[in-house]
């Protein structure tokens, strides 16, 4: 027999049901044709946003202003920047980062001595490793691409770890006139810096007696990670270390709209270059142009 009318459980149950129903949050209705769909968040900017991304301004007008011209020799290395200046990329065929190129590993290179039996090579050790102090110019040594800061591992198959200078230079002396083998690993305690010189000529930088004193806020020196402290040893690759600031001045003057600058810290050079007379680097280092 049917019931007509709910029992007290019943009544209970649907109480409870209805209770949960209100409690529960109504599901968000589907969008309708007129109604926005959220889109997914923009990674990168546009065409549009690009002029003020960052900070910089990438207008073809802005370029043109920008373009570097040939610079005032005098006015080289004290920098004044401007603001929103553009950076090229340099590009692999740059011949002043390809003869500053600081390459990883190490090479072999056969040495040889002139008609004195010298090779123009001077060595220092450091830390228990031995090291180029000075290439002359002119000289066997120079003429096999050692330069200032390499970093010599073997001498005719004998490893060099923990060798004294005196050691290194008896070494050589006694090695073969015709050849002398050696493993050589580039300058490890330097390092490049690339930078573009400005629509004025200016890179960003002071230097004081071979030595970054000053850096320009906001220039391509600041930009690009030169640091102060730091002895300058090349200008695209060439040597200018016993140069006088004026010298040095006008090599950079004349680099190009590109310059690359090979750095080393001062505590390092300072004890490279100990007991050798400012006059020696001046007149006798190596102070040519490399070969690519």
């Amino acid at each position: 027999m049917s019931t007509l009318y709910p029992s007290l459980e019943d009544l209970k149950v649907d109480q409870a049901i209805q209770a949960q129903a209100r409690a529960t949050p109504k599901m968000p209705t589907m969008p309708t044709q007129e109604t926005a769909v959220p889109q997914p968040p923009v990674l990168y900017p546009n065409l549009a946003e690009l002029e003020n991304y960052m900070g910089l301004s990438l207008s073809s007008q802005e370029v043109q202003q920008n373009l570097p011209r040939t610079p005032d020799a005098a006015s080289m290395v004290v920098s004044s920047p401007s603001l929103g200046q553009v950076v090229a990329p340099v590009s692999g065929n740059s011949l002043g980062v390809r003869r500053a190129e600081i390459k990883p590993g190490v090479r072999e290179i056969h040495l040889c001595k002139d008609e004195r039996g010298k090779t123009g090579l001077q060595l220092r050790a450091i830390d228990k490793g031995l090291f180029v102090q000075l290439v002359r110019a002119n000289t066997p040594a120079s003429l096999v691409g050692l330069r200032f800061g390499d970093q010599i591992l073997q001498i005719d198959g004998r490893d060099c770890a923990g060798w004294s200078t005196d050691k290194a230079h008896r070494a050589v002396k006694k090695a073969s006139a015709e050849r002398i083998v050696m493993v050589v690993r580039d300058r490890p305690f330097q390092r490049i810096v690339t930078m573009h010189k400005d629509s004025t000529g200016h890179i960003g930088f002071v230097i004081k007696k071979g030595k970054v004193v000053s850096i320009v806020k906001g220039s391509s020196a600041a930009r690009n990670g030169l640091l102060t402290n730091h002895y300058v040893c090349e200008v695209n690759g060439q040597n200018v270390i016993g140069l006088k600031d004026k010298k040095v001045t006008e090599i950079l003057a004349t680099a190009g709209n590109v310059v690359t600058l090979t750095i080393i810290p001062t505590v390092i050079y300072e004890h490279m270059i100990k007991k050798l007379s400012p006059t020696l680097l001046h007149h006798s280092m190596d102070h040519s142009v490399p070969d690519v």
